[in-house]
Parts: C-alpha cells; sequence; structure tokens
C-alpha cells in the first residue's frame, strides 16, 4: 500500500490529541512502529505499514498481531480491557481511566475490547486485535459503531482452555477485508481461498431472528436491526428463508463450560440441540442474521441484570464465526449492531458477505469523539 505521508505518525497524532479523553490505551509503542513502517515499506509487504492496535498488555503475543506483523502491519499501541473489581465485562480501563464510548460519554463502549473498538472507531488504528469468548470482539464493535468479527472457534490458536474464547480483529468497516483476510488466512479450510474473492452471488439466503427463541430484546433495539434487514431484502442482497431460529438458550451450558465443566450434562444437552438446529438453519450457505445484543450500551456503572452477551455466546459454545456490523442508531444516539453468522469455517465467505451487506446499508457515520482529522488526513 502507497502513501505519501506516514500512516503511523498520523495515527500517533490522533491517538496524542484524542485518547487522554477516551483512554482507548494502555500504552504506547511510537518508536517501534515507525521502524517497522518504514520496514514494511522497504520490503513492499502487503500491509504497507498500516497501523493497527491490540488488545490488552499481552495482545502483541497474539496469533492476530503476528500475522498483521507478518504482513508488514505496524502495531502502535495495546488497548483497554476491564480492569479489577467488577464481575461484569463490558467496560475497559485506559492508562488514565474508564474507556469512554466515542458517542456518548455516559455510555460504555462495550468489552471486553474495549480499547480496540473505541481505537478504530476514532481513526486512532485502522485495524485492532480481539478476542472473543462471549461476545468480547462484537459487543464493542456494535456499542462503537464498527466492524467485528469473530473467527470459527480452533481456526486460530488461542490461550482458552475452555475452547469458546477465539481470536478476533476489528476495523472501522468491512470494507478493510483484504486487511482482515491477513488474520483470517492464517489457517483452516478457507487459508487457500484467493486474496480477492469473485463477490459473492446475491442475494445472499439468510435467516433472521430477533431473539434467537429466548432473549428479551429492547424493541428500539429490534426495530434498528429489522429495518437494517428490510432494507437488505429490498436492495437485493439479502433473501429471507422460512426457517425457525429457536435455539435454546446457553447460558447455563456456557457458565458451565467456562467452570471447568465441559461434561455437565445441561451443557452437553444444549450444546448438541444448538449444534443440530444450526446445521439446519445454515445449510446450502445461509446466514444468520440477528441484533449483536438485546440490549444498548449501558452505563459505566454496570449493566444491572442485563446479560448483554444474550445474543452472541451461543456461537462462542457452537463454534461458528460470527460478524457485526453498524445497522443505525436508537433515539438517544447509541449505535446498534447486526450481527452475520455464517457455517463453521466460512470466515472469508463471512466476509465477503458482510461486505455486499455493508454496501446495500447507508455509510456508518464517524463518532463525534473523533473531532476532525488532523492536516494531511
Amino acid at each position: 500500500m502507497t502513501r505519501t505521508t506516514s500512516a503511523v505518525a498520523r495515527a500517533l497524532e490522533r491517538i496524542g490529541r484524542l485518547d487522554p479523553a477516551l483512554h482507548a490505551f494502555i500504552e504506547l509503542w511510537p518508536d517501534e512502529a515507525l521502524a517497522r513502517e518504514r520496514e514494511a515499506v522497504a520490503r513492499r509487504l502487503p500491509l504497507g505499514g498500516l497501523p493497527f492496535a491490540v488488545k490488552g498488555p499481552s495482545g502483541i503475543r497474539s496469533f492476530a498481531a503476528r500475522r498483521l506483523i507478518a504482513a508488514g502491519g505496524s502495531p502502535v499501541g495495546a488497548t483497554s480491557v476491564p480492569g479489577p473489581g467488577t464481575h461484569w465485562q463490558t467496560w475497559g480501563q485506559g492508562a488514565h481511566g474508564r474507556t469512554v464510548n466515542p458517542w456518548r460519554a455516559d455510555r460504555t463502549p462495550g468489552g471486553s475490547s474495549a480499547g480496540s473498538a473505541v481505537a478504530v472507531a476514532t481513526g486512532m488504528a485502522e485495524l485492532a486485535t480481539g478476542s472473543d469468548g462471549a461476545g468480547s470482539v462484537r459487543i464493542p464493535a456494535a456499542w462503537c459503531g464498527v466492524f467485528g468479527l469473530k473467527t470459527t472457534n480452533g481456526l486460530l490458536p488461542s490461550p482458552d482452555r475452555s475452547g469458546l474464547a477465539s481470536a478476533g480483529v476489528l476495523a472501522r468497516s468491512a470494507a478493510a477485508e483484504p486487511y482482515l483476510r491477513e488474520v483470517v488466512n492464517g489457517g483452516g479450510p478457507d487459508a487457500a481461498a484467493p486474496a480477492l474473492p469473485l463477490p459473492l452471488p446475491l442475494p445472499l439466503p439468510a435467516v433472521y431472528s430477533e431473539d434467537l427463541g429466548f432473549a428479551e430484546v429492547d424493541p428500539e433495539v429490534a426495530a434498528v436491526v429489522r429495518a437494517a434487514v428490510d432494507r437488505l431484502v429490498a436492495a437485493g442482497t439479502v433473501r429471507l428463508l422460512g426457517r425457525d431460529a429457536a435455539l435454546l438458550d446457553p447460558v447455563r451450558a456456557w457458565t458451565a463450560i467456562r467452570g471447568g465443566s465441559p461434561d455437565d450434562p445441561e451443557a452437553v444437552r444444549v450444546r448438541r440441540t444448538n449444534d443440530e438446529r444450526l446445521e439446519a438453519l445454515l445449510t446450502g450457505g445461509a446466514l444468520l442474521l440477528t441484533p449483536v445484543t438485546p440490549n444498548r450500551p449501558h452505563g459505566h456503572e454496570g449493566p444491572g441484570d442485563l446479560y448483554s452477551t444474550a445474543l452472541t455466546w451461543a456461537f462462542n459454545l457452537s463454534g461458528h464465526p460470527a460478524a457485526s456490523l453498524p445497522a443505525g442508531f436508537t433515539g438517544d444516539g447509541c449505535p446498534v449492531g447486526l450481527q452475520l453468522v455464517a457455517a463453521r469455517g466460512a470466515d472469508v465467505r463471512l466476509l465477503a458477505a458482510a461486505r455486499a451487506v455493508e454496501d446495500a446499508l447507508p455509510a456508518a457515520p464517524v463518532p463525534p469523539a473523533a473531532g476532525r482529522p488532523a492536516a494531511g488526513r
């Protein structure tokens, strides 16, 4: 990728200007990032020094980060994750305070990939790595109005012993597909796919579910997602199938497996039943469309009794790849995400589908906290 000015320098300038109010980063590596950019440009690596951020203090060692570096990406710093003292994970703690949602400072950005979502939403990084064990990429992507991908469980190496967490990546939009593929192509059956696949034939077969058969969804959140789905149908991007997307609530099963009891009878029953139902739903290359979360971003004091993960963690149990795309806003200015779920191993196809879906929806606006671009941006 050819640049007349340093993309890393521009990213660092934005971080210096915006992060004191947003608290998305816990540490920065300016000298190393600039050096990597110079090397990537000199060696003509595919990403050409593209600035990206990594999730948390150990993110630089993740497989996704190593894939991006090998392709010529330049990590600029580590982003915020939840701090100690609370059991809920949809928030972040930056170097100088709690991480702020770039759309509403009184709301959380989601988590646990909190700072990663804020960094890409505000242009402080063009990509950011994440990990997703219950929705930790998709929830902050939805609540910050960006694109987020959870890869197929087991496709890429993960330190999570439970098998629930998988690598993820966040970007301003699905148009970053060529860069995202540098991560996805690290393993699995899609690894041999061509770098620039032909567009998928439209309309895409899809199943829509507001609640997966069990979740209580905020009516305004549901209305925003349904309007986006209707727009996709009207544009000829999606063709809805008459399949019933009723799954079993995974809360007890997920909790048992996370707690080290994968053979718990309830966990085995829920997992088997939902796997069978998802196989039927996704046959023939169909997508499953749902809201990402049943609720809008909550305040910094916590979610109360709500499970923001109600519509995401079923796919950590099943292992399916899933993505979040901006769907619109509630009346109080909170972003809402549309979740796309595909068959196991169909990560590259999911990226192509997400790009087609994004092209049919209104362009996501830039959050007010992003401010004005620097000169030369």
